[in-house]
């Protein structure tokens, strides 16, 4: 298998720190606050101190007045870096932040870059302004005049998932409640307390099939990882977890130009990173699926290879993706459970991946990790973002 171009970053750089701030309402933190406390404790956990950072990536916050926030964290937590941008590719920006890191590392462009994201959705907006922000991802001319919303487009995908294959409301619900479960084994999750099918069928209706429970709830946190190169992880303090492939697809931005509402750009972006690592869904271990709504997780699934096309619904019914399972997933509690605050939501999962890697979890530790496989998507299905992470260089 050649190996030119990006294909070169496999095993280039390594994770050596991550962390994620308090969680839930945090009325006291601005979401500055929430960055910097959750780079505090990445930086601690891999003993460096910020003057070792020499990039910075961050994403996009709803709840901070700042334009060029990238330049705004830095100054700050008191960095002057070579490398700095804000990305902005929805919730798959965390794993793209992740795919540039790498990159401006093995082009020599820095040495060492903390990727940061988070925001206080919970207590830093009211109700009416986090629906006029969100309200910009419609577009402004064919589908906002028009009461388009993203819990109404995810209805569409999911509506059109259940025509096309007879996926069902409990298959919903199972998503919701596999998710919860491993949410209760993870002392930080923003909602622990465990809920049943029927939890999830009689909560309140948002947008047909989808009720309260099917979506992604939303907290005050912020997340950090730090990415140095391969060489230099094997000198720091814990375990790093390896770069094997990563690899990114986007197919549109607006739901009114989607190629399809069944068929999204998971495929592509999940072929590039298997095709990189050399690996395959079956030498997957553990997976932490964007979940942003319960029918993600389902098509996820399906387009990463991990089942056939209209069995994402059965996989979770069945319990594969359950602790114990054939290929446990989201075993933090993913955004329906452990947290969601904008790009945070997805970068918990890299997050998630790392701790899994390292091992040492307790009861949510999956036997014998060596292989995680990460997956954000941004907009509606939009952007997708695949990353494969080893506990060996391989």
């Amino acid at each position: 298998m050649p190996t030119t171009g990006v294909e070169t970053l496999r095993n280039r750089v390594a994770i050596v720190g991550v962390g994620e701030s308090d969680i839930g309402k945090v009325p006291h933190m601005t979401g500055l606050g929430l960055n910097a406390q959750a780079a505090k404790r990445a930086l601690d956990e891999a003993g460096l101190k910020v003057s070792d950072i020499d990039g910075l990536l961050t994403a996009y916050s709803f709840t901070e007045p700042y334009f060029m926030l990238g330049t705004v964290l830095c100054e700050y937590l008191g960095l002057q870096p070579r490398f700095n941008a804000s990305m902005v590719v929805g919730g798959a920006s965390p794993a793209v932040m992740l795919k540039h890191a790498a990159e401006a590392i093995a082009t020599g462009q820095c040495n060492t870059v903390l990727v940061c994201a988070g925001e206080n959705r919970a207590t830093g907006q009211t109700r009416d302004q986090a629906v006029a922000a969100l309200a910009a991802v419609g577009h402004p001319y064919f589908e906002r005049p028009y009461g388009a919303s993203i819990p109404g487009c995810y209805a569409m995908i999911a509506r059109r998932h259940m025509n096309r294959f007879g996926t069902t409301p409990e298959q919903l619900a199972t998503v919701a409640v596999t998710t919860r479960a491993h949410a209760g084994l993870h002392p930080n999750a923003h909602m622990r307390k465990p809920i049943t099918l029927a939890d999830v069928q009689s909560s309140k209706p948002i947008a047909d099939p989808l009720r309260m429970l099917d979506c992604c709830i939303i907290s005050d946190a912020g997340g950090a990882f730090i990415v140095t190169s391969a060489e230099r992880a094997k000198d720091l303090r814990l375990k790093p977890a390896y770069l094997a492939g990563i690899g990114e697809f986007h197919t549109h931005e607006h739901i009114l130009c989607a190629p399809s509402l069944s068929e999204f750009g998971g495929r592509e972006s999940g072929q590039a990173a298997y095709r990189m690592a050399g690996l395959g869904p079956s030498d997957v271990d553990v997976a932490e699926l964007y979940d942003c709504f319960t029918i993600v997780p389902i098509i996820e699934l399906e387009e990463l290879g991990f089942c056939s096309p209209g069995e994402g619904g059965p996989f979770y019914e069945k319990g594969a993706a359950s602790m114990g399972g054939k290929l446990p997933v989201n075993t933090h509690g993913g955004m329906l459970s452990h947290a969601h605050a904008g790009a945070a939501g997805g970068l918990f999962g890299i997050v998630e991946a790392v701790r899994q890697l390292r091992g040492g979890l307790g009861p949510r530790q999956v036997e014998g990790a060596e292989v995680a496989l990460v997956h954000n998507e941004g907009s509606i299905m939009s952007s997708h973002c695949t990353a494969i992470l080893t506990s060996q260089p391989r």
